[in-house]
């Protein structure tokens, strides 16, 4: 805390013909990036599995261009870059069919079935009871998830649902605004707006950032760092997770609590909290990092969203809300601890899971003491970063969250985790095996975090110190900067900062 950002301040835009320069090459990048994005998710016949790979990797390339070039560009046109682009790239990648997941057939038909009034929890999608819901697009004659009655699309159809109610009543919506007969194209266009959504919460917010004690506050260019994150742009347009709907009510929550001067804006900024939770559990992560300012009008908040999402589910088919949440702990090695690979690399399978338990623990007991409540994403990106480096999860969509606390903090070197993650969502593309991968990512990002972080704190120990402006009238130093003036009733805190 404390700490300026990389990037994090308004860029000093170049004049004249350097400007237009500068805007001109951020658009060609972008221009670049939606080719980039358009090939990979419709999979031309030329390009093999690799190809596809080497294509994402490109993206990552010209969006780290992209994003370095728009800090020069004039606040104007970089506005006007970032909100079309952050449309067009996901809406590019929703109109191809989806190509590294096939969570979004679940989510189909997890909102056809709650149309036909059964609640999502009750059965299992290869349940007999749902065979009247059965269509040829899910369930065609052949297909790769195969059951007594029938092959579908939809992955571990003999298991109940794991998402949320409120991930459900999303699913509900997208299907009563769907055209009859559509198929996933909805969802996709929904996750592409989910994305949009975002960015313009984004461009909105970040020019009332209150700054760090070191430095002015975030430029809206940060937006950038989400709307053109390949990541987000794939994840959410082109696989519709709905993680990315989570990362904006989480975002909206976090900006909320930081401006939350009275205690309804604090009560009501953690009911977003909640709601966010009852969409995809990791926004729960961010809980340790906003309960500085009156944190129990902000648990009861998110405690209070959540059970109420949760109570009529609960009502109607008891424990069964909690779907395939314990088995696919276990299934993701979270119980035998072959989940976490950089600690599985140094440990035994049998101490990873408590030792990865432990360092959790201790990150957000860290984070909690040193959250900045007026800026919580600061501490937020630290602790959720970390637990992705603790966890290392195979799937790159686990990064979405993680994406949008950078574009709040300025924090680029996190952006090698939701790399990292791209790089194990593909290892088998690339003939490695999951652990090797795993490790490979996660480590080379953690050494970037480390080494950023420690070039950052040298940087800051060897600047000078800045001397005082002078006073014009008087030619010394202002009055605020008098000797003694801090004990003759000058308070010189930053607003929201936590007196030790």
């Amino acid at each position: 805390m404390g700490e300026t950002a990389v990037g994090s301040g308004p860029q000093e835009a170049p004049a004249g013909g350097a400007a237009w320069a500068r805007t001109l090459g951020t658009a060609g990048a972008v221009g670049v990036l939606c080719v980039l994005t358009a090939l990979v998710t419709s999979s031309p016949r030329w390009v093999d599995q690799t190809g596809l790979v080497a294509l994402t990797g490109g993206s990552w390339l010209v969006f780290g261009l992209a994003a370095w070039l728009v800090r020069g560009v004039p606040t104007r046109p970089a506005v006007a870059l970032i909100l079309l682009s952050g449309l067009v790239l996901p809406v590019l990648a929703a109109l191809g069919p989806p190509r590294s997941s096939d969570d979004l057939y679940r989510y189909v038909w997890d909102g056809r079935v709650q149309a036909a009034g059964v609640d999502p929890y009750r059965y299992p999608p290869a349940d007999p009871a749902l065979a009247g819901l059965r269509d040829g697009f899910l369930w065609p004659a052949t297909g790769p998830w195969c059951v007594p009655g029938g092959c579908t699309l939809i992955n571990r159809p003999a298991v109940h649902t794991i998402y949320p109610p409120a991930a459900e009543a999303y699913f509900l919506a997208v299907h009563a605004l769907a055209p009859a007969g559509s198929r996933t194209r909805p969802i996709q266009l929904a996750g592409a707006l989910a994305a949009f959504a975002t960015t313009v919460l984004l461009v909105s917010a970040l020019p009332t950032v209150r700054r760090t004690r070191a430095g002015p506050g975030p430029d809206l260019r940060l937006a950038a760092l989400w709307a053109w994150c390949p990541t987000v742009v794939l994840e959410a347009g082109n696989n519709a997770h709905v993680d990315v709907v989570a990362a904006f009510v989480a975002g909206a929550a976090l900006l909320v609590l930081a401006r939350a001067r009275t205690r309804r804006g604090s009560f009501w900024g953690g009911v977003l909290l909640g709601l966010a939770v009852a969409v995809k559990l990791t926004p729960a992560l961010l809980g340790p990092t906003v309960l500085r300012r009156r944190p129990v009008l902000v648990a009861v908040g998110a405690a209070g969203a959540v059970a109420a999402v949760y109570l009529p589910h609960v009502l109607a088919v008891g424990a069964g809300v909690l779907g395939y949440i314990p088995g696919y702990l276990t299934e993701e090695g979270y119980a035998n601890g072959s989940r976490f690979a950089l600690l599985t690399t140094v440990l035994p399978g049998s101490w990873a899971t408590p030792v990865a338990a432990l360092l959790l623990a201790g990150a957000a007991v860290w984070t909690m003491s040193r959250s900045d409540p007026d800026r919580p994403w600061d501490a937020a990106v630290r602790l959720v970063g970390a637990a992705l480096l603790v966890t290392t999860p195979g799937y790159s969509w686990y990064a979405i969250l993680l994406v949008l606390l950078v574009a709040l903090s300025g924090r680029a070197e996190w952006l090698a985790v939701a790399l990292a993650g791209q790089l194990a969502l593909h290892a088998p593309d690339l003939h490695l095996a999951p652990a090797p991968a795993q490790r490979l990512g996660y480590g080379a990002a953690l050494l970037t975090v480390l080494a950023v972080g420690v070039a950052r704190r040298r940087g800051l120990g060897r600047a000078p110190r800045p001397a005082p402006e002078r006073d014009r009238a008087t030619g010394g130093p202002p009055p605020e900067e008098a000797p003694g003036g801090a004990e003759h009733g000058k308070d010189r805190r930053v607003p929201g900062e936590v007196s030790p």
